[in-house]
């Protein structure tokens, strides 16, 4: 191959007002003007996230159902998808066990919240509303273990339940994988109701600008650029350490395992983005899932590997409830020694298993657990509603990126990673098929 055949094979460069990246900054940018400067018109512009977000759960259930059944079935060794799925949560608990005691350290040591001298008695009203969106106060193990099974698959996929669904669908795959070559023409419907997903993401991308903007619009309307002002310095607490976390742990295991955690970032940027916009990691897996497998992941590890971080590896999530919890704790005075913060957030690292990544889920366990455990004042959650929405941005793109190097570095120990793919892809940075 000549140098000028090389040179006709490049695509050309999009125009850069074509890049997602940039339409969702774009939006981001464009909505929170429109929120402070016309705010009464912003508060009305929240159902264009909110439809965004629905259409990306309408069909996320049955594209985790897609990539696990036929990831799974396709490998036929049970002995293999037994291997990955451990693998899989050693290192998510030793990940997420590393991110809960930076966001300890960084908390006590910045002290965000001292001198606040909050009486948690006049927050009474406005956490009103934190507690009466909260779901049922979780349970014990025993709660949780019952909870992984869903009452039936049809209820699973109608309620969103990512961990029911995905249970439901290792056990089908697994029934499949059994069966050998019988199972082929089941899994080329798999196949084929996967590619039909994935059209319907590709379609319902379009909008996402539209739905950053009216997103962010709302958030600015709803709270006011000044009143997130005092809380600034949690938010530029809780923004540090999420940045300690990526460049102290993300970095140095993407660098072990053979890669650079920066062109990771740069080569998933548009989920990245959008996920600050929204505030959803829901709405960016289907879009993991496919870029993932380009980036030369074995399908078989994504199918695993993905939709269980997205309930067991919540690196932003611990982050979020350290720093909150500590941060609730010294603006109300409240004394709370190391041992009981770690007990505390072991108890929350329990009942975050499961969440479905929507925006407010945190806010909700975090509201329950404090009210359970009766050592920090529950009222005092109304504090954080003003930035919990900025916050909930940081841990989300945080969760995310944790989630892409977690598939990476296990596809990695399983050596089902195309390595010079993978080189290729990063270097080169994503290209739109």
């Amino acid at each position: 191959m000549t140098v000028n055949d090389i040179h006709s094979t490049v695509r050309p460069r999009r125009p850069f007002y074509q890049d997602l990246t940039f339409q969702v900054v774009a939006g981001m940018v464009l909505g929170v003007a429109v929120g402070a400067l016309a705010p009464d018109i912003g508060k009305d512009l929240k159902p264009l996230g909110d439809i965004f977000i629905r259409l990306i759960q309408m069909v996320v259930g049955l594209i985790i159902f897609c990539t696990v059944t036929h990831g799974i079935a396709s490998v036929r060794d049970l002995g293999k998808v037994a291997r990955i799925a451990i693998k899989a949560m050693v290192y998510f608990e030793v990940v997420t066990s590393i991110a809960l005691l930076i966001g300890l350290v960084t908390i006590n040591v910045l002290k965000p919240g001292v001198g606040m001298h909050i009486d948690p008695a006049m927050l009474h009203t406005a956490a009103a509303g934190a507690k009466d969106a909260a779901p049922a106060a979780p349970g014990g193990v025993g709660t949780f273990l019952v909870n992984l099974v869903p009452s039936s698959a049809l209820n699973a996929f109608a309620q969103g339940d990512i961990l029911q669904i995905l249970v439901f669908s290792v056990l089908f795959a697994c029934g499949l994988a059994s069966l050998g070559e019988k199972a082929q023409p089941v899994l080329t419907v798999v196949d084929t109701v996967q590619a039909a997903l994935f059209w319907i993401i590709r379609l319902v991308m379009k909008i996402a600008p539209i739905a950053a903007f009216g997103a962010i619009a709302f958030t600015v309307a709803q709270f006011g650029l000044g009143t997130l002002l005092p809380l600034g310095t949690l938010v530029l607490e809780f923004l540090l350490t999420c940045a300690l976390f990526i460049g102290l742990v993300l970095a140095p295991i993407c660098a072990f395992a053979g890669f650079n955690v920066l062109k990771l970032m740069r080569y998933f940027r548009e989920e990245l983005i959008l996920v600050l916009g929204t505030s959803s990691s829901e709405s960016v897996f289907p879009q993991l899932t496919a870029k993932l497998t380009r980036l030369g992941v074995n399908e078989s590890v994504v199918g695993m590997v993905l939709p269980t971080a997205y309930s067991f590896n919540h690196d932003g999530t611990c982050l979020y409830f350290a720093a909150v919890a500590v941060f609730l704790a010294q603006a109300t005075g409240t004394a709370l020694g190391w041992e009981q913060q770690l007990g505390l957030l072991a108890i929350l690292l329990l009942t975050s298993k499961g969440g479905a990544g929507v925006s407010g889920s945190a806010i909700a366990v975090l509201t329950l657990t404090l009210a359970a455990t009766k050592t920090i004042p529950v009222n005092s959650i109304a504090l954080i509603l003003g930035v919990h929405r900025i916050l909930s941005a940081f841990f989300v793109f945080t969760n995310i990126a944790g989630n892409c190097v977690a598939t990476v570095v296990v596809g990695r120990w399983e050596k089902a990673v195309d390595q010079q793919q993978l080189k290729q892809q990063l270097d080169a940075g994503y290209q739109p098929a």
